[in-house]
C-alpha cells in the first residue's frame, strides 16, 4: 500500500487527508432575477447536520447565481448567506469539543466560484453556557468578505419521543 501512496500526487493525498465537512439537502429555493437565458438568480435553502455532533442541524441561506454563467458554473455567488442551527434530537459533546481543543473546526463548506471563493460554516463551543456557536462567512484566495451570520444553539436535555420534557 504504501508505495502506491508514493505514486499520488503530493496534492492529492493533502485533499483525502482533509476532514470531511457535512453535506446539505436542498430544502427549497425561490427566484429573485429573471433571466434571458439560463437559470434565473434565485435563494437556495440548505440543511445539514453537524458531522461530529448528531443532534444539530442547520439551515442555510444562500444567493445562487443564475443565467449562462450560472448554468455552466463558472458564475461566482455572492457571499450574501443566512445560518439558523437548531437542536433536533439528543446531543453528547465529543470530549475533543468540549474541551475547546476543536474550536473553529470547520463544519460545511460549499464552493462558490469556480476555483477561489467558497462559503463556510464553522464550530465554536462556549463551555460556560453549554452553547454550540456556528458562524458562516465567505473566503477566497486572496480576499474574503466581511459579511457573516450566526447561530448559537443552547444544548438542553432531550426527552425521548413518547416521554414529555422534564
Amino acid at each position: 500500500m504504501l508505495p502506491i501512496i508514493r505514486t499520488l500526487p503530493l496534492t492529492l493525498v493533502a485533499v483525502l487527508a482533509l476532514p470531511v465537512a457535512a453535506h446539505a439537502d436542498l430544502v427549497g429555493e425561490v427566484g429573485t432575477k429573471f433571466k434571458l437565458v439560463g437559470p434565473n438568480d434565485k435563494i437556495v435553502v440548505e440543511v445539514f447536520q453537524d458531522p461530529d455532533i448528531p443532534g444539530i442541524a442547520c439551515y442555510l441561506s444562500r444567493a445562487k447565481t443564475g443565467g449562462i454563467s450560472g448554468a455552466v458554473g463558472v458564475a461566482e455567488d455572492t457571499s450574501d448567506a443566512s445560518l439558523a442551527c437548531r437542536q433536533v434530537g439528543p446531543v453528547r459533546l465529543p470530549d475533543e469539543i468540549a474541551s475547546g481543543k476543536r474550536d473553529g473546526d470547520e463544519v460545511f463548506k460549499k464552493r462558490t466560484s469556480l476555483l477561489t471563493k467558497t462559503m463556510q460554516v464553522v464550530r465554536f463551543y462556549d463551555a460556560p453556557r453549554n452553547t454550540l456557536v456556528y458562524l458562516n462567512f465567505s473566503d477566497r484566495i486572496i480576499e474574503g468578505s466581511p459579511k457573516n451570520s450566526l447561530s448559537v444553539v443552547v444544548i438542553r436535555p432531550w426527552a425521548a419521543p413518547d416521554k414529555p420534557a422534564p
